[in-house]
């Protein structure tokens, strides 16, 4: 599972302090207090403001009618085909997320929405890698193409890199361990999820470092596996039991004899 993947704001020194202020609230669960410092007056900010509530989505599966009007917002202030393109992204993200969690089936949306950013995002261009991302996602999620899922988050490993997008980085090593594990490739599982853990704890990604944690747990043979699920657990519920969806993660059903 992943969220948008907003980074190279605010996770540095030197940085705006608006945009540390953000990071800062963001990082730690708090989407609808960083929300509330961007003034969407302009395409970036109202974008950014958009990005933020469809993470919360994605996140807490509350938020909905905000997360839209904010994303309508943004779609009205969006002039150049970059911004259009950033908008349409937004979109597909919320669309990928009500789909995802039974909210309501959006995926025809979510893959018309991707593809109107597509057309929209020029290769190289800084959105093209997260817009890779997603529909690595959707591939991966909703399509059940691993195949395409792998080259979709390749491209977005690549564009991240190139980039240097840190947290965008977490996502892919994440996401293409997770595929690993499935074929079965323990040792490219395992140091996927450590370099997705790594980068989230130096970034203080808070609310991504227990995701994180149980993904490296479930590569992992026991004791370590039981010690990181429960520092993932630890953290999931210092955040008040965010994301939703890493409970069943953490609480798998009971083996039966």
């Amino acid at each position: 599972m992943a969220h948008t993947a907003m980074s190279g704001s605010g996770t540095t020194a030197g940085d705006d302090p608006l945009q540390t202020a953000v990071w800062r609230l963001r990082s730690r669960a708090c989407w609808a207090d960083a929300a509330a410092l961007l003034e969407p007056r302009t395409a970036p900010a109202a974008l950014q403001r958009a990005s933020l509530l469809v993470e919360r989505c994605l996140y807490t599966e509350q938020g909905w009618a905000e997360a839209e009007d904010a994303l309508r917002t943004a779609e009205a202030l969006a002039q150049s085909d970059d911004e259009r393109g950033a908008a349409a992204c937004e979109r597909g993200q919320l669309a990928y997320a009500s789909t995802l969690l039974a909210v309501r089936d959006r995926a025809d949306e979510a893959r018309a929405a991707l593809g109107r950013a597509a057309a929209l995002i020029a290769p190289g261009a800084p959105g093209r890698a997260l817009l890779d991302f997603r529909r690595g996602l959707l591939a991966e999620n909703l399509a059940r193409s691993p195949q395409s899922a792998r080259a979709a988050y390749r491209r977005a490993h690549a564009g991240a890199t190139a980039q240097d997008d840190s947290l965008l980085l977490s996502f892919t090593w994440r996401h293409l361990a997770g595929l690993a594990l499935r074929d079965g490739e323990l040792t490219e599982a395992r140091h996927g999820f450590g370099e997705s853990l790594r980068i989230r704890e130096e970034l203080g990604y808070l609310v991504g470092t227990a995701p994180a944690l149980a993904s490296l747990a479930d590569a992992e043979t026991e004791p370590e596996a039981s010690r990181l699920r429960a520092e993932a657990g630890r953290l999931f519920r210092l955040l008040g039991g965010v994301p939703t969806w890493l409970a069943d993660q953490l609480n798998p059903p009971a083996a039966t004899a």
